[in-house]
């Protein structure tokens, strides 16, 4: 039973990566040419272009692709339901599912966070990928510099950026209690 759990949690929470992937990318209004933003659009046009027949988006947001993450989540705590890994009425698992999504849009923010600063110790500047990266990150990151400039050739806002999500991480880790963090 732990090697299912594991291939369905993996599985599951993979494709809710790419789908947060590609509402980030349209929030920040990112290259949608470059190879990795095409691969994210490939990997859920399938699914998105049906409900967006149903669901239009409105203000920016993709609100199908929004659906569509909390579906996949829900999908998940709906299958370790029916398997009996997870002890809650069908109600709550909608509710989990929310709070999934929360959650895992935190764990890739991270993510990204750290590769665009291990790309930046060794790339050149040139690659694709970080330049991505870049487009993902510099909306989160342009702000932090004007409340700690760069320092001696040092940008800090990372560094600030990482104690807030950790500050955020803690926050919702009391509001929500060991709910939090199990996902």
């Amino acid at each position: 039973m732990n090697t299912a759990y594991y291939l369905i949690n993996t599985v599951f929470d993979l494709y809710l990566m790419v789908v947060l992937l590609r509402i980030w990318l349209q929030l920040v209004r990112a290259d949608f040419y470059n190879p990795f933003s095409q691969f994210v659009v490939k990997a859920t046009n399938p699914v998105l272009k049906p409900l967006r027949r149903f669901i239009p988006g409105f203000f920016g947001i993709d609100f199908a692709a929004v659906v569509l993450a909390i579906l996949v989540a829900t999908a998940k705590l709906m299958l370790f339901k029916a398997m009996n890994l997870l002890y809650a009425d069908w109600s709550t698992v909608v509710l989990v599912g929310l709070i999934t999504v929360l959650k895992k849009a935190g764990v890739m923010l991270f993510w990204i966070l750290i590769i665009r600063a291990l790309l930046s110790w060794v790339s050149q500047g040139r690659s694709q990928i970080e330049y991505v990266m870049f487009q993902l990150t510099e909306p989160l990151l342009a702000p932090l510099r004007r409340i700690i400039p760069p320092m001696g050739g040092l940008d800090l806002s990372m560094l600030l950026a990482f104690i807030g999500l950790q500050a955020l991480n803690w926050l919702m880790g009391d509001l929500f209690g060991q709910l939090w963090w199990q996902l």
